[in-house]
């Protein structure tokens, strides 16, 4: 059917297929609905939406329903988990179109799971991939500026966003609940709705006790609760999946064994360690606010960037905005190739370099050469931090051309190289 689908979008001339796209994506989702049976119906449906943290949320909030002992089912651009079966999201897009999601919700019916946690994205609404999934709960993490060229402006980007929203109050569950983040400016427009429940949450709630380069301990009800991802984005994401088990009246106790579980999350401050006396670490953090927060939680140590930039076509203005923030932030830089596409990398790499003035930035093209570089670059309790891609599996070239790829095992392969010299 994929295939098809493919053969009738290349036929039709582009205007007509752009004219026509919005109904065409609509009537799929329809049909999908349609041909799996509606299986939203018969699961709890979490949807997770915001710019940052939808991943790492979606994570926290399995981990806390697997500690109490339910079966979940888990779509979000790391992975897909039906039960105790998990593979790795390798489309390069969290929602992947045309029927998948409603097969996916099918899937997790059949396989007897309790509860369905759906990263949202923006792009996923403006393509109706959200159409005819039944939610029955929804949390927004945060928005800032992302995908502004695809949308067109920051305001149909939030617009996109709010379109989950509304889906959440069409829904026909009985109890609906929508959860966001309070310390964002943007969260009162996902708390009006006219649903059952509108709850905020916000790091005013809980008492930080601690905080390290590895984890955070909070106390939360009085319950201290060991956060095991560092950050206090994490600690937000966490208490997203606090707030959520709360209202669905969840053990505590059980909650937090599962939270404390949680020991690894690919690609989101991921810890490659492989004996060496520094630390690396991969994470997808692609906007300004998330490479700052980033390099705040490892403030107390020297940190060594390997900074990649937007995919090439898209979001160009973030590129200096980005070298700007390592130029503050870092002690060395280097400056790589990310997903070009159809645009010049070296374009792209200068582009990010005017934003680094106090700096002299390495400029290497070659990904895999500016890791191994960075890795030989750093002293003694040093941080080497490479973002952009996390589990991004393939570095997307001109012409649909892309290389299979994987930052942490490209980590782990140059560390050895090094260690072994």
């Amino acid at each position: 059917m994929e295939k098809l689908l493919r053969i009738i979008e290349k036929i039709i001339p582009k205007k007509v297929y752009k004219f026509f796209q919005p109904a065409y994506h609509f009537l799929l989702a329809v049909i999908g609905t349609l041909i799996y049976r509606n299986p939203s119906q018969h699961i709890y449906v979490i949807g997770v939406t915001g710019t940052k943290g939808k991943s790492s949320t979606v994570e926290f909030i399995n981990s806390a329903l697997v500690g109490v002992g339910k079966k979940t089912a888990i779509l979000s651009t790391i992975r897909f988990k039906v039960g105790d079966t998990t593979r790795p999201n390798k489309y390069k897009m969290t929602m992947p179109g045309r029927f998948f999601t409603q097969k996916f919700l099918r899937d997790a019916v059949d396989a007897g799971c309790e509860y369905a946690i759906i990263e949202m994205t923006s792009e996923g609404a403006r393509f109706f991939r959200h159409t005819g999934i039944e939610m029955n709960a929804l949390i927004f993490t945060n928005l800032s500026p992302e995908h502004i060229e695809s949308h067109g402006s920051f305001a149909k980007y939030k617009a996109a966003k709010l379109r989950l929203l509304k889906q959440l109050v069409k829904s026909k569950k009985p109890i609906r609940i929508s959860i966001a983040n309070i310390d964002n400016e943007h969260a009162p427009s996902f708390l009006v709705s006219p649903i059952e429940k509108n709850i905020g949450y916000s790091l005013k709630h809980v008492n930080i006790l601690s905080e390290t380069n590895t984890t955070s301990i909070i106390e939360y009800k009085g319950k201290n609760i060991t956060v095991p991802l560092p950050g206090k984005f994490n600690i937000s994401n966490a208490l997203a999946a606090l707030t959520l088990a709360d209202e669905l009246g969840l053990n505590l106790d059980d909650v937090k064994k599962g939270i404390e579980s949680l020991s690894l999350i690919r690609g989101r401050v991921e810890k490659v360690d492989c004996g060496q006396n520094f630390s690396v670490i991969v994470d997808y953090a692609h906007t300004d606010d998330s490479l700052h927060k980033l390099y705040e939680t490892f403030s107390s140590s020297r940190k060594i960037a390997v900074l990649g930039s937007t995919g090439g076509g898209r979001d160009g203005w973030k590129r200096p905005v980005l070298g700007k923030i390592a130029d503050e932030f870092c002690d060395e830089i280097i400056i790589t190739n990310e997903d070009p596409y159809d645009e010049n990398p070296l374009k792209i790499i200068n582009e990010v370099a005017t934003g680094v003035t106090h700096h002299t930035p390495h400029i290497i093209v070659d990904r895999r050469e500016a890791i191994a570089f960075a890795i030989s670059k750093a002293n003694v309790n040093d941080t080497v931090l490479i973002t952009g891609k996390g589990t991004d599996p393939y570095i997307m070239g001109p012409n649909g051309k892309k290389e299979i790829w994987d930052d942490a095992e490209v980590v782990r392969e140059e560390l050895q190289k090094f260690l072994n010299k």
